[in-house]
């Protein structure tokens, strides 16, 4: 457990400090966050603020974790690692469009699409070909077999990567949501990982390299606290879809390495009520031409309802802690009634 505690305070320092000048650095250079006119008025204040800050949260993280890793069993840290890095580059790629044609919208959805399938067929390969993942579903335990996907599981880790992505880049638009409920959500892996790995001759021989997934998680959780830190109301910077797409990529990865891929859906409930709320807004213009909510996602909703940004952040984030519990008592009734 010492190399999961190292990795987070690792990470969180090289955030927490490095920060200041990234911003700096951003500043200097104009590089700043493009705010939606029809969205709530007291947003268009922080036009202009720093974003992009997603680069120290990969860049942290990934120190962290490789100098925890030591040896990277089964080769799952590398899938891990592919994933922070191949979203972070992704999401760079769009914020960079954004940033170069003075838009809100970066990469066309087509193009965004095309990569993050490519990234998941990268993953989903090496998970299955290389790293001894299978491709059965399994209710946590190695001897709760759900069913065997066989080639579909591909097509489930496509869904899962694009899934995680889009969803934590939807909720990623209040000062601290993303990174809050992330950090939530990574807690909740550390334990469920280190539970695996210290039950894997008895329980979780279907899961390869749980110590690595529980010093990745506590990367990730260091630098999104780090990251948090400047991040809370009023941000000083935002982590742009460089650290949106790479969280998302990375926690839907650690589900599937972790072989808790339904699980994900109750963690990171927060992130599919925010995804939901955009596709049932959607929906339902389509065919009415009328609006569920005031505006998607969930959150610009309650802020046009009167909510304070404050208090919309603190309830929200009431509601992750609420989904990760559930999810995690799941887990633990699970892990108990096979001892």
């Amino acid at each position: 457990m010492y190399r999961v505690m190292g990795a987070l305070l690792l990470s969180l320092v090289i955030c927490i400090t490095c920060m200041p000048w990234l911003m700096g650095w951003l500043k200097r250079r104009g590089i700043g966050q493009f705010i939606r006119e029809d969205g709530p008025q007291a947003h268009l204040a922080k036009q202009g603020t720093p974003t992009m800050g997603g680069i120290l949260i990969v860049a942290s993280a990934l120190v962290g974790f490789l100098a925890m890793a030591q040896k990277l069993q089964a080769g799952t840290g590398f899938a891990l690692g592919l994933a922070l890095l191949g979203g972070g580059l992704l999401g760079f790629s769009d914020d960079y469009t954004k940033l170069r044609y003075a838009r809100s919208l970066g990469l066309k959805a087509r193009s965004k699409l095309f990569w993050q399938l490519a990234l998941s067929l990268a993953i989903a390969f090496l998970a299955t070909q290389r790293f001894g993942v299978d491709t059965k579903l399994y209710f946590f335990r190695r001897d709760a077999v759900l069913c065997d996907l066989g080639p579909f599981y591909f097509v489930l880790v496509f869904v899962m990567i694009i899934g995680a992505s889009n969803a934590v880049n939807l909720t990623d638009g209040l000062d601290g949501l993303a990174s809050g409920a992330t950090i939530l959500a990574t807690t909740a892996y550390i334990l469920i990982s280190f539970t695996q790995f210290r039950n894997h001759q008895f329980l979780y021989t279907h899961v390869q390299g749980s110590l690595d997934i529980a010093i990745f998680c506590g990367a990730l959780m260091g630098a999104c606290i780090g990251f948090l830190w400047w991040n809370s109301p009023p941000a000083y910077i935002f982590m742009g879809d460089t650290g949106s797409l790479a969280l998302g990529s990375s926690l839907a990865t650690i589900a599937v390495l972790s072989k808790t891929e339904l699980l994900l859906v109750v963690l990171g409930g927060l992130f599919v009520l925010e995804a939901l709320s955009v596709i049932i807004q959607v929906a339902v213009f389509k065919v009415t031409r009328r609006r569920v909510f005031r505006m998607a996602p969930l959150h610009h909703h309650f802020e046009l309802k009167g909510w304070s940004e404050f208090t919309t952040l603190i309830r929200l984030w009431i509601v992750a802690g609420f989904f990760v519990g559930i999810g995690f008592i799941i887990f633990y009734i699970n892990y108990v009634g096979g001892k």
